[in-house]
């Protein structure tokens, strides 16, 4: 029998609404700061949703070669961005390292979504003939992993996943298993998304999933909340550094959190709702509690996916009492998508680097704008105010359109 090894979190990055350095999105998390504001990166006038979270500020220049800048969608300089900070994080020397013991697992939801809108506004106006011979380069999910790997000289494993709102959190998962089995030492994982584009709001306005409050963004999302109506739409980058404990101790790392044990499940029910009894959400956070070897009790808070939607929160709470018993009750919870929006497929990533920090700090964020108390959500979900408590135990649950369920469980060191 194969010995499963020990992962650790070493490094963490992000580029996000609150900010575009780890730094940044802890404090305004924290201070319960919205990143929601009227969209400015096209105009929205004919949605019925003009609101997002978008990422403010960005200069990739620093990082990223202005002829490199040319050839890279957004999506892509956001990963390469944050896995910079993340690096610089870790201490990692990749110079030390065998490199075919390192690896890049990322997720997206959807990739170069900007690029293919610029393309094909290229084909209506010009003419097929016109597009650019960087445009396939740039609009492909896996272009980020491949960038990242060939920036660093990573030789190891190397993909992209896929799975709408958990890609990034399968990302994890994936990469968790390449080092528990001793595939990989150290693995670049995460994921980012850049669809705050007209066809990726009116897309998400046609299925009725986006909060209409346009007079009120930084209270347009409001999990948990009797009034919410809709999700918003983020973007941005997470990337963590794994590393096998081991390795880790030895060169006396920084290690923010274990991680103890993660699991997958699928609803297989519809593409965009999720099942009515949320009987494989439930089943996903069982698992990845038995795969840690936790007990229920163990859980301090859980890192909600927390999406604002009508039936995501009432199904959510409904697999938590599934999944808890009597302890749910006693869980603290919270969403990081009611600061931030939601970052689809870096969502799972970014939640899953603000559950390290919590654990690493012994505090927890606020939900923001929860403010009229749902009776089909009756847990306690850190209404507003950010709690300082320790945290040994904590999940981060991500449940993708499609029924895609995963749950990470991490822990203390």
């Amino acid at each position: 029998m194969v010995e499963k090894r020990r992962v650790v979190v070493t490094g963490i990055g992000t580029i996000s609404p609150l900010g575009n350095k780890i730094s940044d999105l802890w404090e305004n998390l924290l201070t319960g700061k919205s990143g929601i504001a009227k969209i400015t990166k096209f105009n929205a006038s004919d949605l019925i949703c003009q609101i997002a979270g978008e990422v403010k500020n960005f200069d990739p220049e620093p990082i990223i070669q202005k002829k490199d800048v040319r050839r890279l969608d957004i999506f892509s300089q956001y990963a390469i961005l944050a896995t910079e900070e993340a690096i610089q994080d870790s201490q990692f020397n990749i110079e030390q390292e065998d490199p075919t013991k390192c690896g890049v697992i990322l997720g997206t939801g959807i990739g170069g979504l900007h690029e293919m809108e610029s393309q094909f506004s290229i084909i209506q106006e010009k003419g097929g003939r016109r597009i650019s011979p960087f445009a396939v380069a740039k609009l492909m999910g896996n272009a980020m992993a491949a960038e990242i790997s060939i920036r660093y000289g990573l030789n190891g494993t190397s993909f992209v996943t896929s799975s709408a709102c958990s890609s990034s959190a399968h990302a994890i998962a994936q990469a968790f298993r390449t080092i528990q089995y001793g595939e990989a030492d150290v693995v670049i994982t995460g994921g980012s998304e850049a669809i705050v584009t007209y066809l990726g709001i009116a897309g998400f306005c046609a299925v009725r999933a986006l909060s209409q409050r346009n007079d009120e963004p930084e209270k347009a999302s409001r999990p948990f909340d009797k009034n919410r109506d809709g999700f918003v739409m983020g973007e941005g980058a997470g990337i963590l550094i794994l590393e096998e404990r081991k390795h880790a101790l030895q060169r006396n790392a920084k290690i923010y959190a274990e991680l103890k044990g993660v699991a997958c499940t699928s609803d297989a029910f519809h593409i965009t709702q999720p099942h009515e009894d949320g009987k494989y959400a439930t089943l996903a956070m069982t698992k990845a509690l038995q795969d840690a070897q936790l007990n229920p009790e163990q859980i301090q808070y859980i890192n909600a996916h927390g999406t604002s939607t009508y039936h995501n929160d009432r199904i959510e709470t409904l697999a938590i009492h599934k999944a808890f018993g009597e302890h749910a009750t006693k869980l603290a919870i919270s969403s990081s998508k009611s600061m931030i929006g939601h970052l689809v497929g870096a969502a799972g990533a970014v939640e899953a680097i603000v559950t390290c920090l919590s654990i690493y700090h012994s505090k927890a964020h606020p939900t923001i704008n929860l403010e009229t108390p749902d009776p089909e959500c009756d847990l306690d979900y850190i209404p507003n105010t950010a709690r300082e408590f320790p945290i040994h135990h904590a999940l981060s649950n991500s449940f993708g359109f499609g029924g895609h369920n995963v749950s990470l469980a991490f822990s203390s060191i």
